[in-house]
């Protein structure tokens, strides 16, 4: 039985929690495998809202088991108040027992948050756009071998361990930015948090998904971001600083590229981006506008405006070679019903030649959108639930996708719900 992939094809964003909530029910686990609580993952059904930064978007089923794998990166007091919260909502993770963490996965501390802070404080116009979560500074230690890790929680020695990397974060703060801050109060939510983590499974998750695998079960692997904030693959430097594309599933799981199935990525019927960076189909005008506020366009995490534009497909095309997508998800058609005209990006103008490709640098050099006009529809999607009710004029736009990105749409999301999913095939 092979692992099933789902990961965004934008800049994030996609709708990925609602997706996998939906297709949940088909699979006996559900593993996120990178990223960090800069995630927001949101979920609608039974006229509740969740958004779930940490915990894979499965664990409302409860013969569905929900592993945050060991390329997550965790902040304790994020993943403490997103199980209250679900705790006071009715969903006891701990009742349940249906959430298990890697042993192999990286704790964010308090220091990570306030080094990720004075970077993007010192970069000033050049910022990242960072959510300020620690992420970066937290896969930093990780790669520089000095993090710590889940597995670590459960040592006489942790808090020795843990002020040793404190140590070096002060001292950071202080000779390269000139900070000296008082974290003390975070440092007891961040302590008082670590003993409810231990209350948890804590698994050597390698071992538990390719034991998954051998016995013929169900796998789908959970990414955050989206393919064009991948750390090698995205638009560098305003990326993510982990691989949020399908090799990703493989590090962050720890399986083998042989045992990948299908590979279920997501898209906007137009685009989004949030932070700094490229964004060549980018509308900074009435029509963008329109598409943020009716599309809620806010982050799920931090609340900012997101940034839209109309469909990139060379950025999409390069999504799904990069990937080897073998179906997709549109999310977000029912935005479009009004407009009489909607956009498709097909080609740049760039250095003076027309591509339908997406280049090394398009941070520096920019990359002029050429797009394709094509007919809106304005029925109102959100209430429907049969394919003969999707209008004619929608239903070429799907066509149209498909015949240019050479991958077919299995799935259309006409609203937040759970039950606003259409299966086209």
């Amino acid at each position: 039985m092979a692992v099933d992939v789902l990961l965004g094809l934008q800049w994030g964003d996609e709708g990925k929690g609602k997706i996998v909530d939906v297709l949940s029910a088909g699979y006996d686990l559900i593993a996120r495998f990178q990223g960090g609580p800069n995630a927001g993952h949101t979920l609608e059904f039974d006229g509740k809202k969740f958004v779930l930064n940490t915990i894979p978007s499965g664990i409302f089923f409860e013969n569905t088991l929900n592993l945050i794998g060991n390329g997550v990166v965790i902040d304790p007091i994020t993943l403490k108040r997103e199980l209250d919260k679900l705790k006071d909502a009715g969903h006891d993770l701990l009742a349940k027992k249906n959430l298990v963490i890697a042993k192999k996965a990286h704790l964010i501390l308090p220091t990570h948050q306030l080094l990720d802070a004075a970077n993007e404080k010192r970069m000033g116009d050049g910022k990242i756009g960072s959510t300020l979560k620690g992420i970066g500074p937290t896969y930093m230690d990780k790669t520089g071998r000095n993090g710590l890790r889940i597995g670590d929680i459960t040592l006489p020695d942790f808090k020795e361990r843990y002020q040793k990397l404190v140590d070096k974060h002060t001292s950071m703060l202080q000779s390269l930015y000139g900070e000296v801050a008082d974290f003390s109060e975070r440092e007891q939510a961040f302590f008082e948090a670590v003993e409810l983590i231990k209350q948890f499974p804590l698994v050597d998750s390698e071992h538990l998904v390719n034991g998954y695998i051998k016995e013929g079960k169900k796998v789908l692997a959970e990414g955050a971001q989206g393919a064009m904030l991948d750390i090698d693959f995205g638009s560098y430097p305003f990326v993510t600083s982990s691989n949020t594309t399908a090799a990703g599933a493989c590090t962050g799981l720890g399986i083998a590229p042989s045992t990948i199935g299908d590979v279920i990525g997501i898209f906007k019927a137009y685009c989004t981006r949030v932070g700094g960076g490229p964004f060549p189909t980018e509308l900074n005008d009435e029509t963008g506008e329109e598409l943020r506020r009716i599309g809620h366009e806010f982050g799920a995490t931090t609340g900012r405006p997101r940034r839209t534009g109309w469909i990139d497909l060379p950025a999409l095309k390069y999504a799904i070679m990069l990937n080897g997508v073998t179906q997709m998800v549109m999310t977000k058609a029912d935005v479009l019903s009004g407009f009489d005209k909607i956009y498709a990006c097909t080609h740049y103008n760039y250095l003076g030649e027309k591509i339908d490709y997406m280049p090394y640098d398009i941070c520096s050099v920019d990359a002029e959108p050429v797009l394709q006009e094509i007919d809106g529809w304005n029925e109102d999607l959100t209430g429907i639930t049969e394919l003969s009710e999707i209008p004619e004029k929608l239903q070429s736009y799907i066509n149209y996708l498909e015949e240019q990105l050479g991958v077919p749409i299995k799935y259309l999301s006409v609203g937040p719900d759970r039950k606003q999913t259409l299966t086209l095939q």
